[in-house]
């Protein structure tokens, strides 16, 4: 499966995503502008760049595609002019929302590139997983937060397999890769927004105090 310019348009997508949802936390954290842009920068590129390291893939896809990186420069630089009127008028859920499409646009990137590289689907599966959550992790860690994937019981990472098994199943189908990408991200950015709005919770791991 060779990557379309619909897959370009998935990572850019989930780059712009991601940089958005680091841009609003180091903004939370007031930060300086040295931390929103490191944030910023962790956020947008260390899930695909972990993918690209685990999968061998020279160059890594930022410096491959340079224009990335004038992309998230210039959303950064431009925050100043839309963040406080997004804000207002929504609140909490910008940064959901920012956090929601990228997870399913990076998901879908992950695995449609392993896939393309010849990996099996469980590889494939995990490398979606692994591009979807790591920038989100990153992002958390540099903001001194426990990384909510981890902390606030709502389905994350789940989201994302869930997607990444929707793209895997609808190919194995014959299904055209656009469409199953489609189908793939909807499942994934659905999944974690309705967890969000109806407060889903996954259940706590069986702890072994007394």
């Amino acid at each position: 499966m060779k990557l379309s310019a619909l897959f370009i348009a998935i990572e850019v997508g989930g780059t712009l995503a991601f940089a958005m949802s680091g841009l609003l936390e180091a903004t939370r954290k007031r930060m300086d502008i040295v931390g929103v842009f490191s944030v910023a920068f962790v956020s947008a590129f260390g899930g695909g760049t972990v993918r690209d390291v685990l999968l061998d893939r020279r160059p890594l896809f930022w410096i491959q595609h340079e224009v990335y990186l004038w992309l998230v420069l210039l959303l950064v630089l431009s925050a100043p002019l839309w963040l406080m009127t997004l804000r207002h008028k929504l609140g909490g859920w910008l940064m959901e929302l920012a956090d929601a499409f990228g997870l399913g646009l990076f998901a879908i990137s992950g695995t449609s590139i392993a896939t393309a590289a010849g990996m099996p689907p469980l590889v494939a599966l995990l490398m979606g997983a692994i591009t979807a959550v790591f920038g989100g992790v990153s992002r958390d860690v540099l903001c001194n937060e426990i990384p909510k994937v981890y902390r606030d019981h709502q389905p994350y990472t789940l989201c994302a397999l869930a997607g990444c098994g929707a793209f895997l199943a609808m190919h194995s189908l014959g299904m055209s890769a656009e469409s199953a990408s489609l189908i793939g991200i909807a499942t994934a950015t659905g999944s974690r927004l309705l967890s969000v709005a109806f407060d889903w919770r996954l259940p706590s791991w069986l702890s072994t105090s007394k």
